[in-house]
């Protein structure tokens, strides 16, 4: 894809080698050099390693925030000491509760853990929720902010394409490949790069959003491959929600317009219909600066325009969504197009020379049976169509002193297109006893990849047209072995037609309630992520080399959950991981680019977070992750992951249930670079106010982001030669919302 565009070239074309498509080969180019002195030298290292704030003023701020985030650290205790002291209920006292009182304690429910609804204190996983009202008080605009928002999950943006992170491992550069993103139940990561989207190239807007599911762990035992670290479930809203019109326009920093426009509808045969458009364009940033790309500083062949690109951020993207549910049969079908200009020079592009762009497009057809036959017995059944395009354009000066006329457009183009059914059998024999069986099959009917050179005649580096099948079984029993002690065990069979073969992963938990309202997990889960159509085909070489295998990661989990009174939960996990078989980009002796499981890498972390909810609509929530994650043949910290993240969430109720503020902490440890370097930890602050009902069927929202206008940065892949991409300062959005 985008990232190793450049790679294929070099690949391909071995006269117009490219020596920046990899870090080794960027060793033999003098370009190398110059970005390690860069990094290293007087005139750049403040610049892009040590990334410094603007000036001493930033500082104080920066500082005064980090003191906030201790105190909010503190909010969710100290509000729940007060309010449980007028309620005269405690965690000393909470086992003097009658059942009555007891049953009162809302307990949230998940359906992503085990493809049943079933509540968090009994999923084999630690799960987080993010609800409509919170998207709508904290002014999240994408998946992506929302993700950023949940504890252990850290979302980089390298203008080009959001990444999920989660528990200290992101390689730099992935698509999401080791996450599964879920719309419904529908697998949303495609069949050429198993990338899944979480900006404005996402096919679900927020506003359609009923909650987001996120399962920490190993999901293999009943998903397959890319259900690695953990799945995120996005449940939509449904007709009879909405029942009626609703507009929404947007205005924001960069020239930014949202428009959309939502009808629900449930008609008397019980019918339910939403059918929802939304429309965004942002001009970006006007002018944006990269020192490595200055030439009265930087001393790379690349350098020019003293390192600023103008006017070249800009995005657009159109977001279709529609759903009917008659009885037991729900169709939905989604589509999302977009097309991103790329300001960074990625791949080896020209910088500020203004065609370099990304377009894709995305979209879905499901048609979904879930049909009770009696209390104990369940059938679901679902049928689902999917289609992707990838479309790159990167221009290149093949001739490293040339000038602009000398330079080609090169074009990476992919399609991807699958269909499949799956079927599961829900058993619930006795009280606190669920078996569930299924199957999947999946044909992938097009994984198709070129790249090119779009010029006169044109010349074709990568042709390769292919479709293949998969087949997956699954089978999971969860049973109360005692009347406190619920034992889940959990396993899949998946089969790669003319590949790798089998792979079978097991999920295991034991479930303990000490209390009524006190939980203990002690998980273990095995997962795999299968090699993509893009790993092992993009490069000619690939086919000399081994065939790759899947990765494969095991995970060990230890899970408190305590519920104190009617509003409040603690939650401590810690988790142990070791993962082999990483499927890594590399360069033969003769620095031919390819890829090969050649890493492995371990992790060990903790995870808290407390969380108070009031029927008065007060949300307070504050969560701490330490985490590290190591190369296990270098002992060495991975790149672009954080070891600490900190994060406040405070919703308050201004007046009555109309008018919210909301502000939010976001904090980020220290990240190494791919080279080794440190970027400095950060902390942003964002603050939303929301009025709703202040005036009949009519919503407002004015959020501030980056409160402080904090300078900072997210590591890059080895695709940019910017080593930190920097990102926005201070902006805003004033949102408007009205239902007829």
């Amino acid at each position: 894809m985008s990232r190793w565009v450049a790679r294929g070239v070099c690949r391909n074309s071995s006269a117009r080698s490219m020596s920046w498509l990899s870090r080794q080969a960027r060793r033999r180019d003098t370009r190398s050099c110059e970005r390690r002195a860069t990094r290293r030298g007087n005139e750049l290292g403040n610049l892009t390693v040590e990334w410094r704030r603007k000036d001493m003023y930033m500082g104080h701020i920066f500082k005064a925030i980090r003191g906030l985030l201790v105190v909010g650290l503190g909010t969710v205790a100290t509000t729940a000491v007060s309010q449980e002291a007028g309620s005269r209920i405690s965690v000393t006292n909470l086992a003097d509760l009658s059942i009555e009182q007891l049953m009162e304690i809302p307990i949230a429910t998940v359906y992503g853990a085990s493809k049943y609804e079933q509540k968090v204190t009994e999923a084999p996983s630690s799960i987080s929720i993010i609800t409509a009202d919170e998207i709508k008080k904290f002014g999240y605009r994408t998946l992506a902010d929302v993700l950023s928002s949940v504890r252990g999950l850290h979302v980089p943006n390298d203008r080009n394409y959001s990444y999920l992170g989660i528990r200290g491992f992101l390689r730099p550069g992935d698509f999401n490949t080791r996450v599964l993103i879920l719309i419904d139940g529908h697998r949303m990561n495609d069949n050429i790069y198993d990338g899944a989207y979480l900006g404005n190239d996402s096919v679900i807007d927020v506003d359609l959003i009923e909650r987001v599911e996120v399962i920490r762990g190993p999901s293999s035992s009943i998903y397959g491959s890319s259900a690695f670290f953990g799945v995120v479930n996005v449940v939509t809203r449904r007709g009879s929600q909405m029942d009626g019109v609703e507009v929404s326009g947007e205005v924001g920093s960069f020239g930014t317009y949202k428009e959309r426009l939502t009808l629900g509808e449930t008609f008397k045969n019980g019918v339910e219909w939403l059918v929802s458009a939304a429309h965004y364009r942002s001009d970006g940033q006007s002018l944006l600066y990269y020192p490595e790309f200055d030439q009265r500083i930087s001393r790379s062949p690349r350098a020019r325009n003293n390192g600023e690109v103008e006017n070249r951020d800009g995005e657009k993207a159109l977001d279709l969504f529609t759903s009917l549910r008659c009885h037991d049969f729900t169709f939905s079908g989604a589509f999302n197009g977009r097309t991103k200009e790329v300001p960074t020079a990625s791949n080896g592009s020209i910088f500020n020379d203004g065609r370099e762009e990304l377009v894709g497009y995305r979209g879905y057809a499901d048609l979904r049976y879930d049909h009770g036959i009696n209390d104990s017995l369940r059938v679901l059944g679902r049928a689902f169509y999917d289609n992707s395009t990838y479309d790159g354009s990167y221009p290149i000066n093949f001739t490293p002193r040339g000038e602009l006329p000398d330079a080609v457009l090169y074009k990476s183009y992919a399609v991807g297109e699958w269909a499949g059914t799956e079927w599961q059998l829900t058993v619930k024999s006795f009280d606190r006893h669920t078996l569930i069986l299924g199957a999947e099959y999946r044909e992938n009917i097009r994984q198709d990849q070129s790249s090119y050179s779009d010029s006169q005649p044109r010349t074709y580096y990568l042709d390769d047209s292919r479709s293949s099948r998969t087949l997956g079984v699954f089978a999971q029993d969860e049973v109360a072995v005692m009347t406190n002690l619920l034992f889940s065990v959990g396993l899949r069979y998946d089969y790669y037609f003319g590949s790798f073969g089998g792979a079978a992963n097991p999920r295991v938990g034991l479930i303990y309630n000490p209390w009524e309202r006190s939980t203990l997990k002690a998980l273990y889960g095995q997962a795999f992520r299968a090699p993509n159509p893009f790993e092992s085909h993009f490069f000619n070489q690939q086919s000399s080399m081994p065939e790759l295998d899947p990765e494969t990661i095991r995970t060990y989990e230890l899970v408190c959950e305590q519920y104190l009174g009617r509003r409040y939960r603690l939650t401590v996990s810690g988790y142990f991981y070791k993962i082999h078989d990483l499927i890594s980009p590399t360069v033969t002796p003769t620095f031919v680019p390819y890829y090969g499981n050649i890493d492995k890498a371990d992790a060990r972390g903790v995870e808290f977070e407390a969380e108070g909810k009031y029927d008065s609509g007060l949300l307070a929530r504050a969560s701490y992750a330490l985490q590290r994650t190591e190369n296990e043949h270098t002992d060495e910290e991975l790149s672009s992951a954080p070891r600490h993240l900190a994060k406040v969430n405070l919703s308050l109720p201004v007046y009555k249930d109309v008018l919210f503020i909301s502000p939010e902490l976001q904090y980020y440890g220290t990240t190494r670079t791919i080279t080794g370097a440190r970027v400095d930890d950060f902390l942003i602050a964002n603050l939303t106010l929301l009025s709703r009902r202040m005036a009949r069927n009519l919503e407002i929202s004015a959020s501030v982001y980056n409160l402080a206008d904090t300078t900072y940065g997210y590591p890059s892949a080895e695709n940019h030669l910017q080593e930190v991409i920097e990102q926005d300062g201070r902006s805003f959005r004033v949102k408007v919302t009205y239902r007829f």
